[in-house]
């Protein structure tokens, strides 16, 4: 029996079907600045990961293949034969992942804030992460983090949505939290993204230290048919930042295929 999970969603808006896969610790609310915009051109389906949100808790240990078939299933279940697909960071892995398995539904990709082509020593940083968190807990190393995922004028103009995303990751099951965190630092894109031959937008923030432009340049030179974009002075959470932003850059590749 293949594990899957029906994952809680919401769809929204009118147009041709979008899918939004949210990141690590994170949920489909982390979509709501891009939404406004989104939602005038696109039916709009955004879900919790298994584990994460409203969504019902795995059954142990899970890896990159049953996030897939769980975005497989809930595009069964919302009966769109195809769609647009976009993810951040971990979400940008699902994405390509779930286009190179099923080609046939997917019209688009958004590959958000993600990593592929990582060095020995890119690898050891991330893993570095997992591991502190690991050994002293999430909510100890978590503070750490938040300098790599905001711009230093967003944490002093915006501390209660700092304190949000913080609280979101804390209140996710630490054990679903470390598997995905593992899912995120094992993956390695470059050995297939070459095969991915969806129309590709690569986005990601000019200051992302995990997700930087110069894994992103290479990310866009591996896919057949894509184009890159860095936004300026961004560091990783750019939906959180600059969801707008985002949402324009989306729309306009989208409107560029047709």
């Amino acid at each position: 029996m293949m594990d899957v999970i029906d994952c809680e969603y919401t769809v929204q808006g009118d147009g041709p079907p979008l899918f939004l896969i949210h990141g690590i610790g994170a949920a489909r609310n982390t979509w709501r600045r891009a939404l406004p915009e989104l939602t005038r051109h696109f039916t709009v389906i955004t879900y919790d990961l298994r584990g994460h949100g409203a969504s019902p808790m795995p059954d142990g240990e899970f890896g990159l293949d049953e996030l897939v078939n769980d975005l497989e299933a809930l595009r069964a279940r919302t009966g769109f034969e195809q769609a647009h697909f976009a993810g951040h960071s971990l979400g940008g892995m699902i994405g390509p992942a779930y286009a190179l398995k099923y080609p046939d539904r997917v019209l688009s990709l958004g590959l958000l804030s993600t990593a592929a082509f990582r060095t020995d020593d890119d690898s050891v940083k991330v893993w570095g992460v997992v591991h502190a968190m690991e050994e002293k807990g999430i909510p100890q190393v978590l503070e750490t983090l938040t300098a790599r995922w905001f711009t230093d004028d967003f944490l002093t103009s915006h501390p209660d949505v700092v304190r949000n995303r913080l609280k979101q990751v804390v209140d996710t099951d630490p054990d679903v939290f470390l598997n995905v965190f593992r899912i995120y630092a094992g993956t390695e894109m470059a050995p297939w993204l070459d095969q991915v031959s969806a129309p590709s937008l690569v986005l990601t923030g000019e200051n992302d230290g995990g997700c930087n432009p110069r894994l992103n340049r290479l990310i866009n030179a591996a896919l057949p048919h894509s184009d890159l974009v860095i936004l300026p002075e961004l560091r990783h959470s750019i939906l959180l930042e600059a969801g707008e932003v985002v949402a324009e850059h989306l729309i306009r590749f989208v409107n560029s295929l047709r």
